[in-house]
């Protein structure tokens, strides 16, 4: 498969997800769309050969950050029941 394929159909899955992400209506459903939004990124760099670029927004993007904003989302949700 040449690389411009691989491009394009990283870029249109880029486009897919992250219009998924603003679709979401649930916050919680759209933190984890978010998360596979960050993978796709990660596939999006590492075909762009921008291996550094793909690890960070592997360790934040898909890892760190949805997870920190379910924790949030739930300590919220838990003290709104009180």
């Amino acid at each position: 498969m040449s690389v411009n394929v691989l491009q394009t159909v990283a870029f249109v899955l880029v486009g897919a997800v992250g219009t998924a992400v603003v679709l979401a209506r649930d916050v919680r459903r759209q933190v984890l769309v978010n998360g596979v939004y960050g993978l796709t990124l990660v596939l999006l760099f590492v075909i762009r050969q921008a291996p550094d670029v793909a690890l960070s927004v592997l360790v934040v993007g898909t890892v760190a950050y949805p997870l920190v904003l379910l924790v949030a989302i739930t300590v919220i949700r838990k003290e709104d029941d009180r």
